[in-house]
């Protein structure tokens, strides 16, 4: 049965995350389960924007002042201090060097780094949470495809399958992509991953499957490209019970003439309590992958939705 890449994707983090002193009063935020848990299966690539622009650590507070179209970042004792435009430019030229990366995760309520809800301060010094962080609007800009989340929202047992399965399933496209294009690897691509785009969208997966109907004397780059935006935009798309259900059934199908009449109701049953929310997402997906592996079938074993991530990280064991 197919198994996660184990080629480790490397993820670009806040570096107070991981335990540096970096922050403005000079402290870390390191976050256990990143770092004690899918560090343990990913490389990182540490960034402090403001560090990397000069200031210094412990240095005076900046905070976002202006609207969300038209936003500065200035010192909160010192307006006279705006680091708006290094700020930026240190994000474009990062974004340059993040091509290999298969991540992102950014330090929530930061000025720089914050993805979403910064305080944002308007001129009367009244603050609104709907503010975006310098640096990080300009990467999630220029790296549209990136699965990039916040600390604070990996809190939440969804968003923290749904960004470490983006995250993996970004590294084997960047994979593939990097062995060289071709149009038998896409068709392949596309067929491996099938049942975890139908869980996120059908409708995805039916263009998707259109994009790839004719690729005889077709610019395969720019075929990749427009597959690669749809994909990971699929995939951004949270799963919920009813849509993991349908997966699960179209998958229990190939099973159909392989077991008994008993195993059989005990997959059905298993299925309907995920559904019910009494048992979590990994009790019908363990029981298929018993059964797949006394009755293979050649395709069913080649899709990543059943085991699409290292199984330890226990994702599925809260959704």
């Amino acid at each position: 049965m197919t198994t996660y890449s184990e080629q480790r994707p490397l993820i670009g983090i806040s570096s107070c995350l991981l335990g540096q002193k970096v922050r403005y009063d000079g402290t870390a935020k390191r976050n256990r389960w990143l770092v004690d848990e899918l560090g343990r299966h990913v490389e990182y690539r540490p960034i402090c924007p403001e560090v990397a622009i000069g200031m210094d650590t412990p240095r005076p507070p900046i905070r976002l002042v202006g609207f969300p179209d038209q936003t500065r970042v200035l010192g909160v004792e010192d307006p006279s201090l705006d680091v708006t435009e290094e700020l930026e430019n240190f994000a474009l030229s990062s974004a340059s060097r993040l091509n290999h990366v298969s991540g992102y995760v950014f330090m929530s309520k930061s000025p720089s780094c914050g993805m979403e809800r910064v305080k944002l301060y308007n001129a009367k010094g009244h603050a609104e949470k709907n503010g975006v962080g310098a640096y990080a609007r300009v990467i999630l800009q220029s790296l549209p495809n990136l699965p990039c989340e916040e600390e604070g929202r990996l809190n939440d047992p969804m968003l923290r399958e749904n960004f470490v399965n983006r995250v993996f399933a970004y590294r084997r496209w960047q994979s593939m992509r990097a062995a060289g294009l071709n149009a038998r690897d896409l068709i392949e691509y596309h067929a491996r991953h099938k049942y975890m785009v139908m869980a996120h969208s059908q409708a995805a997966y039916q263009r998707l499957g259109r994009l790839l109907s004719h690729l005889k004397g077709v610019d395969l780059e720019r075929v990749a490209d427009a597959y690669e935006a749809e994909f990971m935009t699929a995939l951004k798309r949270r799963v919920g019970r009813k849509r993991h259900v349908n997966a699960l059934q179209h998958i229990q199908g190939y099973l159909k003439t392989r077991i008994d009449g008993g195993d059989k109701q005990e997959l059905a049953e298993s299925i309907d309590a995920y559904r019910r929310e009494e048992v979590p997402l990994v009790v019908p997906m363990k029981l298929l992958r018993h059964y797949f592996r006394r009755n293979p079938d050649s395709y069913i074993d080649r899709q990543w939705y059943l085991d699409p991530y290292p199984e330890s990280l226990g994702l599925r064991n809260a959704i």
